[in-house]
This record gives structure tokens, C-alpha cells and sequence, in this order.
């Protein structure tokens, strides 16, 4: 059986004290068929977050001339893991605040042939500590979303999410500020599967959000209403492209 690769991407901004954590958590042998690659994707920081996380163990690392904003690097991410030849990538933030160790059940769904795309779900796992103001935002923009695909979505904000190689290649993220939104809105769209797995938030003791309540609403009211009345195209998706047989039996942390 060919071997898959899974390139996991950091989007990085100013994250030297959190990013080593992170990287050193993450899953290399979580199957006997998957090879796992890890790929950083500094946003202009101005720290020590290239050197930490060489230090680390990165893979590749990719900085970009300046700070784009999350949905420029996480579009970069996606690019630069196609371009790697990723079979399946999974995004997770620099700041420690998502279960590194739980990807291989972000992976799950994707190697099974249920999901196309796959979100880390807060809300369907552990929330303590996230603060009363973040609850109610993400309820809020969560609720949009679901009204707009006409489903229900648990955690539209999610920070921590995996791509088939087709989704990595057709998901357009049309702003740079952030991401979390139109990137489903636009896949959904597309006809691509996703599914919500539980994961385990833990507040982060590092740094702090670049989110400013302002200009979330500027940016992403604006950014929603263009991706859901632009016209996009459904491809042909293969739905079994990436099923490994017996991952669940057989998946393991370490």
C-alpha cells in the first residue's frame, strides 16, 4: 500500500515561547503507512519564533516579508502543503491552545472516506477557561454559518482543522485578516464533506489573540457576504482517495 503524507501547518506569528510545545506534541507515528511532516508558516514574525521552532523539530519552514494575517498564512499553508505533496494537511495554531496529541482523530474521518474536511470542535469537547466574550462571538458567527449551509455547525472558529489534498487544492480563503468562516462557507459550498470531532481546549499561557472585536466585524461580516453570493464551481471529488484500511484499529499517539 503507497504511503501517505500528512503535513501538519503552524501558522506563526510572534510565537517563540508557545510554538516548541506544539510541534514537539504532534503525532509522527500514528500509522504504519502515513508519513507525517511538519511545516511552519512564519507570518513576518519579528521574535525568535523561526529559531524555536527549527529547534524543535520543523520540517520546513516558510516566512513570509511581512505579517499578511491568518488567512494569508493559512492559505500559504495550504499552498505550501500541496506543493510538498501532502495527501492530507491539518492546520493547528502556534499558541498551544489545541490538543496537538489529538490529531490522528482529526485524521480519522478523512483516512475512513467519511469526510473530505475535518474541524476540531471545542464545543462537542472541552471549553473551560475560554473566556465569556469568546463564547458568545463564536456562538454568534458559529449560528451564521449554520444558517447560511442550512446544517448545523458546532465550532465555526475553530483553530485546528485537516484537508484531503482536493480541499487543499480548491479551498479559497478570500481575505486576509482571518479565515474561519469563508473557508467552510466556501468548501461546503463546493460540495466537500466536513465533519466536527471533538477536541480539548485549554486557554493559552503565552502571547495573546490578535483578534480585535472591531475589526473581526469589518473584515468578516463583509468577507461572508462576498463568499456566499459569488458563484463557485463543484468539482469532481474523489470521496475515497485517501481510506486507509484499519487506521482506527491501529492508530496510536506517539
Amino acid at each position: 500500500m503507497r504511503k501517505q503524507k500528512v503535513i501538519v501547518f503552524l501558522p506563526a506569528y510572534n510565537e517563540e515561547k508557545s510554538i516548541a510545545p506544539v510541534i514537539e506534541c504532534v503525532p509522527r507515528n500514528i500509522h504504519e503507512n502515513v508519513d507525517v511532516e511538519i511545516l511552519v508558516i512564519d507570518d513576518g514574525s519579528t521574535d525568535g519564533t523561526v529559531r524555536a521552532a527549527k529547534a524543535a523539530g520543523a520540517d520546513h519552514i516558510v516566512s513570509l516579508p511581512r505579517n499578511g494575517g491568518l488567512g494569508a498564512a493559512v492559505r500559504e499553508g495550504l499552498a505550501q502543503s500541496f506543493r510538498l505533496g501532502a495527501d492530507i494537511s491539518v492546520m493547528i495554531d502556534a499558541d498551544n491552545e489545541y490538543p496537538a496529541a489529538e490529531i490522528p482523530n482529526l485524521l480519522e474521518p478523512i483516512f475512513a472516506g467519511e469526510a473530505d474536511y475535518t474541524m476540531g470542535s471545542r464545543f462537542l469537547g472541552t471549553i473551560k477557561g475560554m473566556k465569556l466574550h469568546r463564547r458568545l462571538g463564536n456562538y454568534c458567527f458559529t449560528l451564521l454559518q449554520s444558517l447560511l449551509l442550512r446544517r448545523w455547525i458546532y465550532d465555526g472558529q475553530s483553530g485546528m482543522r485537516a484537508f484531503s489534498r482536493q480541499a487543499m487544492e480548491h479551498a479559497e480563503i478570500i481575505h486576509d485578516y482571518n479565515y474561519a468562516q469563508v473557508i467552510t462557507l466556501n468548501l461546503v459550498r463546493k460540495g466537500f464533506r466536513v465533519k466536527e470531532v471533538p477536541i480539548t481546549y485549554q486557554v493559552r499561557t503565552e502571547g495573546q489573540s490578535f483578534i480585535k472585536f472591531r475589526k473581526y466585524m469589518s473584515s468578516v461580516l463583509p468577507a461572508i457576504f462576498k463568499e456566499m453570493t459569488r458563484p463557485v464551481r463543484k468539482p469532481a471529488i474523489k470521496r475515497d482517495a485517501h481510506v486507509l484500511p484499519l487506521f482506527r484499529e491501529n492508530k496510536k499517539c506517539s
